[in-house]
């Protein structure tokens, strides 16, 4: 097709000219990525304003020339400028055909330009459009356009995916974490949570990105355990000339600054890199070096640090090294309070209601660095490290009623009461990467990858007090003792170690044009091997008949001290230890078959054999004399893709795979562990799922940086894995196979528009331009109570024969919109108005007559203005959360037929809304 597009041109051309004139056409390609066309360059007449740019294949044509001898300027930002003298010859056309390689020029500029290049809309449209594959890209410049500060909030701008405020996980087409995967440059990453499977992505800022890819469909080159989406995080890499570039933000978020006091527990630091640990002697409460009372924070303003850096080394002709490091620092405070509410009937009973007030600070700081090694134009090996600590403060406090604080006062009935909890977390990771890509020939091409990745995940000093009316009648307080989790304090240790590696060798067959192919066979080999070890311990107090008054509940260190708290004298401690390591290893080969059958239709045939060894052993409360699980199964995962081209501006796509879902580690220990008004308890015979999946696709790309696309797609997931309320009056959660399928069927619309875009005399631009996707989903799922009794040995009295699936939203929808205007060269404003919805979607199913938990619709408007004040100076101003929804999650207890009861209010909150600005500057 490339080359009837030339031969078009030169029809054109030749056709246009009278007797004395001529023209020159030809291609482009750019040396830094394997000849591939190089879209949008510049081409112009030199001591001349005529000239013209490439088109998406790299073409251009300069017509109307008269006879005679011309200088060509070639020039793409970030490329070294080409001059090429041509002779025009009247009635004839002057090929002349430019392959451009980086600049070696130390003009500051040009950092920017491969950006532009890889990270722009733009370029990732022409991606999407030539690709055989589904797959949905954003990169740093929308990104950056849109104010996202993290890889969590960017993926929620793709139609059909959500993010659960507060966990940080995200919805795939109704798909939560367990259906998701997450990797970098390709290679798997670490969770850095018991309890989930893929790492939490707002811990990584935009500063390390130059795009997110996300493939909803499954090819076998990438790992099967999943059923929403593959989102891949590819690292920034440098090319261009020297730069350094600071910046430093200043905000505050506005339920902050309504506070008088913002407190936070004792102990971590404002950096967030403290690590506590247990004394010698942990069951004596005043042993340990960390207060448990509250410390009043000053540091209530969130603020942004950043510094990257590059530069690019030649080593000769073909031979040159590019350098990039960048290091951010990020801390933000929040402050919530609302309504918190458990454990309750069916009556509509709430036996744990309180109204929660919780002060957060958390802190992001992140270090990467990388070396793009081009041994010359068929090698290069990119060597990637990344260093990232994340913390999280939350110092909570609840007060209300109880149902198990009864008796607390004389009399019987008071159940009222009060808890305080501070809780610190930390993750480290560190993740090194070693890729290699070798063009052997022109029909021969080998990719490798090996990564080692260490992750550490710990709770250092949780620390729990809860206070009821004294036992005396006096206006008193005292402690609350009748369990070991009321008064604690709770250190936790997650380590997971994970080499994984990739390995393939493509063949190019069938030659159509020079250099190009018309089939490619891929076979290829891909493997992790992870280790995880997770240690808990629970130190619990139980003071005899404290009473002190209510002002001292904020005293605790004058109250738990060696003159009042004595083991001798009636006081109590105990110790709860629990703790299990398991192995997930995964083997896997792999082909795929691409084959171009007709101009039009593309296809991709794939196939993939995984080994998955999943084992684990434990020892925990529910199962003191310890046990294991084991899970070995082989896989067959075939796969289909096929692209059939209408025409140069539209395709059709389809994709049919089979994939499946493992359960993750801590849902299959038998563990219990507690929140304060939730516990959850793990389930050991739990298996995987099988997932079947079909998309179809439309998509039209009215100009290079304009889409329209309509997809349909449906799943059909065998035993589904679900939460679910135990069949017990503690209203503990569980997890279990909850029924045979589970069913999705939904479709997604996207739409980039842009309304006008003029250019007056100096080259300078006003642009107002429009993105807006969204989504339909229906899901659903049946319940089998019988099923689950059988493969578990407890029941299951589910409310309702069959439900939605868990985190599902029916509807989803993103827009924003943009202006852009150009004073002069290097100075600009824009400005972008950006909004997300999600409607309601199901939490927990519900058992013995009670309603499913549901978290109500949410809308969200952020408002983000950048600006270019200088050549090296920017500004931002961002309003984010401007609407400021009450986030609710409600039991529908009213959808529960015979019941009289009416829905409840399980949680309410606001997050408030954040003010930030922000300055950088480049040298």
């Amino acid at each position: 097709m490339k080359k009837l597009t030339l031969l078009f041109l030169l029809f054109t051309a030749t056709m246009s000219y009278s007797q004395n004139t001529g023209s020159v056409v030809g291609k482009l390609t750019d040396k830094e990525y394997d000849n591939e066309p190089l879209a949008f360059a510049n081409v112009l007449i030199k001591g001349t304003t005529k000239g013209t740019t490439s088109d998406i294949d790299g073409l251009y044509s300069i017509e109307n020339l008269e006879a005679g001898a011309y200088t060509l300027v070639f020039s793409f930002v970030g490329y070294e400028t080409q001059e090429i003298q041509v002779n025009v010859v009247a009635n004839k056309v002057t090929t002349v055909n430019v392959p451009m390689g980086a600049s070696a020029a130390s003009l500051s500029e040009i950092v920017i330009t491969t950006t532009t290049k890889r990270e722009s809309e733009t370029a990732l449209l022409l991606e999407q459009k030539k690709a055989v594959s589904f797959k949905a890209s954003i990169g740093a410049d929308e990104l950056s356009r849109k104010g996202v500060s993290d890889v969590a909030t960017a993926v929620t701008k793709v139609s059909g995916i959500s993010k659960q405020e507060g966990s940080g996980n995200i919805f795939v087409r109704g798909l939560g974490d367990r259906y998701n995967i997450t990797t970098l440059n390709g290679l798997p990453l670490p969770s850095n949570n018991p309890s989930n499977k893929n790492i939490v992505l707002d811990i990584f800022t935009t500063d390390i990105v130059e795009y997110v890819g996300i493939s909803k469909t499954f090819e076998s080159q990438n790992y099967a355990d999943f059923g929403g989406a593959n989102i891949d995080i590819v690292s920034k890499k440098f090319s261009g000339a020297p730069f350094v570039t600071v910046g430093v933000g200043l905000g505050a978020n506005t339920n902050v600054l309504k506070v008088d006091d913002f407190y936070l527990q004792d102990g971590p630091s404002y950096l967030g890199f403290d690590f506590g640990s247990a004394p010698s002697n942990p069951l004596l409460p005043y042993n340990y070096e960390t207060s448990w009372d509250r410390q009043t924070s000053k540091n209530t303003f969130n603020n942004s640090y950043s510094l990257s850096a590059g530069k690019k080394f030649n080593l000769g002709d073909e031979s040159r090294l590019g350098t990039f490091i960048t290091a951010t620092f990020d801390a933000d405070n929040k402050y919530i309070e609302g309504i918190n509410r458990g454990n309750i009937n069916t009556q509509g009973t709430i036996n744990s209601d309180f109204y929660k007030k919780s002060y957060q600070h958390n802190t992001n700081t992140t270090i990467m660095g990388s070396a793009d090694y081009k041994v010359n134009n068929n090698n290069s090996v990119l060597f990637t490290s990344l260093f990232l600590n994340s913390s999280s403060q939350d110092y909570s406090e609840y007060e209300g009623t109880n149902v198990n604080f009864d008796g607390g006062a004389s009399g019987s009935g008071n159940l009222s009461g009060f808890i305080k909890r501070g809780t610190f977390n930390k993750t480290q990771l560190f993740i090194n990467q070693l890729l290699g890509k070798h063009n052997i020939n022109e029909q021969w091409e080998a990719n490798w990858a090996v990564g080692y990745s260490i992750l550490n995940n710990v709770i250092p000093d949780r620390m729990q007090n809860t206070f009821v009316p004294a036992r005396d009648g006096s206006p008193n307080y005292t402690f609350f003792t009748d369990s070991s989790i009321y008064n604690h304090r709770y250190f936790q240790d997650l380590q997971e170690n994970e080499w994984s590696a990739n390995l393939s060798v493509s063949y190019n067959f069938n030659e159509i044009e020079e250099a190009e192919y018309r089939g490619k066979l891929t076979l290829g080999y891909s493997g992790k091997l992870k280790d995880i070890s997770f240690d808990s311990q629970q130190y619990s107090f139980f003071p005899n008949l404290l009473n002190f008054p209510l002002e001292d509940i904020h005293n605790m260190d004058s109250i738990l001290n060696a003159s009042n708290f004595d083991l001798t004298d009636g006081d109590r401690s105990s110790k709860l230890s629990q703790f299990y390591n398991g192995n997930l290893n995964i083997h896997a080969v792999y082909g795929n078959l691409e084959y171009q059958i007709s101009d039009e239709l593309s296809v991709i045939l794939g196939a993939r054999f995984e080994q998955i060894d999943q084992s684990i052993y434990y020892v925990t409360s529910l199962e003191p004399s310890g046990d294991t699980s084991n899970y070995t199964p082989v896989n067959f995962l075939p796969s289909l893709t096929a692209k059939y081209k209408l025409n140069d501006k539209q395709n059709l796509k389809f994709a049919a795979s089979k994939t499946y879902t493992l359960p993750q580690f801590k849902e299959k220990v038998k563990l219990f562990f507690e929140e304060v008004t939730q516990g959850y308890e793990g389930n050991p015979n739990l298996y995987a799922s099988t997932n079947y999946n079909v998309d179809l696709g439309w998509e039209i790309f009215p100009s290079n940086s304009e889409l329209v696309s309509v997809t349909a797609f449906g799943k059909l997931i065998q035993n589904p894995i679900n939460e679910m309320f135990t069949n017990s009056s503690s209203g503990n959660i569980t997890y279990a196979n909850t029924g045979e399928k589970a069913t999705v069927v939904g479709a997604e619309i996207e739409l980039r528009k842009n309304v006008f875009e003029i250019e007056n005399e100096n080259d300078l631009k006003h642009k107002l331009s429009f993105g807006i996707n969204g989504s339909y989903i229906y899901h659903n799922q049946d319940l089998d109570k019988d099923k689950v009794l059988e493969e578990n040995g407890f029941g299951a009295n589910f409310t309702f024969d069959e439900v939605k699936l868990s985190g599902a939203s029916d509807f989803l929808a993103n827009a924003d919109i943009t202006f852009l205007k150009e004073f002069a060269k290097h100075k600009d404003i824009s400005a972008t108005l950006s909004y997300a919805y999600f409607s309601d979607k199901l939490a927990v199913i519900g058992t013995s007559g009670l309603g499913n938990m549901v978290d109500k619709s949410i809308n969200r408007l952020d408002f983000i203005i950048k600006s270019n004040l200088t050549k090296n100076l920017k500004l931002g101003v961002s309003y984010k959360n401007i609407l400021n929804p009450i986030y609710e999650r409600m039991l529908e207890q009213s959808e529960v037929s015979g019941s009289t009861t009416p829905d409840i209010l399980v949680s309410s909150y606001k997050i408030g809304s954040d003010l930030k600005l922000s300055l950088e500057y480049k040298f």
